[in-house]
Formats: structure tokens, C-alpha cells, sequence
């Protein structure tokens, strides 16, 4: 990934604003450890908060002045704009100590105008259509699936999810 130097996955021990399905904390962590295998830009970590910044200022230790960039999809992105913080300036606040890269997801997310500095659509070959529950439905319905997951991971994919 060209737009940045390190890619640290980050999984939260719980979500404020969706449950978790399917595969427990340890088997998401081992998937993520199988895909990052040999890659020496990747890094794997735990998150005792849920939200983006919670996370942005626990990895903020490591990271120092660093630019915090998450990526994530236009679904997650709306979820996280949209959400009701309780201070209608919290997102604005929180573009402050990181920004995001949007990638396309069944659409493309349109930032507000003013925070356009601080969010950046991110071009992303195939993953209109690839997510956990597009995966999950397949397995479901009896469909081919594997093109949609990483072979390393394919093993865990089927255990946890038939």
C-alpha cells in the first residue's frame, strides 16, 4: 500500500456500535496473524476501546507524531460520522488526531465538505463486494465463497463459520 509506510490491524475486544459475529476475538487474531505472516509492514494489536479515537490514542504511544490514517469502508465511515457521540463537534475533534481513508463499500462515502483534509476516498480494486457478512451469507446458502478470503485463512473461515 503505497499511501502508507506501516499497516497495523487493530481489533477491538468489543465494538460500541455492532456486535461481533461468528469468531471470537482469539480466532480473528489468528487469522490476522496468518495474513500478516512474513509481511514486515504489517502489525497486529489489541484495543481496549471500540471507537477510532479510542483506539488512536491507545496506538498513539507507539506511533508518536506519526500520521494516524484508518482505513475502512463507506459503511464504517457513515457509521462513525453519523454516530451520536453526544457533542455534535466530536467527529470534527477526532479528524484531528487521525484521519481516513475510505474505501468503496456497495458505494462511495462523500465527506462533508469540511472535513474533505482529513478523509480521503481510497481506490481499492474488488472490495465493493468483499465483507464478513457477504462471506458468512455465502457459507449459509451453500455458496462458493474462497475467492472472497485469503487461502491461509480459508481453514478458519470454514470451521468457524459452517
Amino acid at each position: 500500500m503505497a499511501r502508507v509506510d506501516e499497516v497495523m490491524f487493530v481489533v477491538p475486544r468489543a465494538f460500541p456500535h455492532k456486535k461481533f459475529h461468528g469468531a471470537a476475538l482469539e480466532e480473528r487474531l489468528e487469522m490476522l496473524r496468518r495474513i500478516a505472516e512474513g509481511e514486515p509492514r504489517f502489525s497486529i494489536a489489541i484495543a481496549d476501546g471500540g471507537l477510532f479515537v479510542d483506539i488512536a490514542r491507545e496506538v498513539r504511544g507507539y506511533y508518536g507524531d506519526a500520521e494516524l490514517l484508518f482505513l475502512c469502508g463507506r459503511d464504517a465511515a457513515e457509521r462513525i460520522a453519523g454516530w451520536d457521540y453526544g457533542d455534535p463537534l466530536a467527529f470534527s475533534r477526532m479528524l484531528d488526531e487521525f484521519g481516513l481513508l475510505v474505501a468503496r463499500r456497495r458505494g462511495e462515502y462523500v465527506a462533508p465538505s469540511e472535513f474533505l483534509h482529513r478523509v480521503e476516498a481510497l481506490d481499492v480494486d474488488g472490495l465493493d463486494e468483499i465483507s464478513s457478512t457477504e462471506v458468512r451469507e455465502r457459507i449459509r446458502r451453500n455458496e462458493d465463497w474462497r475467492a472472497l478470503v485469503p487461502a491461509v485463512i480459508a481453514g478458519i473461515v470454514e470451521r468457524v463459520y459452517s
